[in-house]
Parts: C-alpha cells; structure tokens; sequence
C-alpha cells in the first residue's frame, strides 16, 4: 500500500461518516483487539487512540483521522485478511501507525491512563456498552 492510499483510508470524512465510523469503532474496538493484542506491538497506543478518537474534546479533524484508522482495524475486509496468520495485521498496523504519526500529540495523559486501565483490566471486564468518553 503506497502513501496515496494511506491518505485515502485516513480522511476524516464529514459528519455523517464519522458518526458511522465511531458507531462501527465503539462496537467492533474490544473483540477486534483481543483477537489482535499479540500481534500488535503498541496495544497501549491503540487503545489510548480509541480513547482519543471517542473524547468530545478531541478536534474533530483529529477524531475523524483516528476513527478511520480505527475503522478499517475493526472491519473485517482490507488489504490484507486479518485472519491470515503473522501478515493478517500488518495492513492495520501500518494504517495506524501513519494515523499515530499524525495526531500523536492530540492523544493526552487521561487517553493513555484509560488505555492501561483498561489493559490492566485484561480487557476481562471492559465490554463496548459499558465505555463512556474520557
């Protein structure tokens, strides 16, 4: 996948994409990322962009670049099939570490202290009906 379409997946989109967006986020986050926390070596960073990308107070430029990246981990056709053992994520990693690079600084201090929350939790008890914005 070259830059071009780095930038076509990363578009924030207008409002009514980034309300589907961040509907399809909030419910497919947490079963998409028990399957892929292994393999994912900067789960901490993912789960603090979720956090990010759901906060009211984030620009919305920022939301709508996480919620895309976030969108295409969570949906279950692209580049590459995520169920394709070892490679399945790298299409998804690569994605979200270019949405990282552009909006690291947006992601603050209680994004981060949610995401271990939540990690430190074992994601046993976080469930997507029971989150709420930071």
């Amino acid at each position: 996948m070259d830059d071009v379409k780095y930038g076509e997946i990363l578009l924030p989109g207008d409002e009514d994409t980034q309300s589907r967006r961040e509907e399809t986020v909030r419910r497919k986050f947490w079963p998409t990322f028990r399957k892929a926390a292994r393999r994912i070596p900067f789960s901490r960073d993912l789960v603090a962009a979720f956090y990010c990308a759901l906060d009211p107070q984030t620009p919305l430029k920022v939301r709508g670049t996480l919620l895309a990246a976030l969108a295409y981990f969570v949906l279950p056709v692209d580049m590459i099939p995520d169920v394709l053992v070892g490679i399945g994520f790298t299409d998804d990693i690569a994605v979200l570490s270019a949405a990282f690079a552009m909006v690291s600084r947006n992601i603050r201090p209680n994004h981060y202290e949610a995401a271990d929350k939540a990690l430190d939790d074992k994601l046993d008890n976080v469930k997507p009906e029971n989150m709420k914005s930071v």
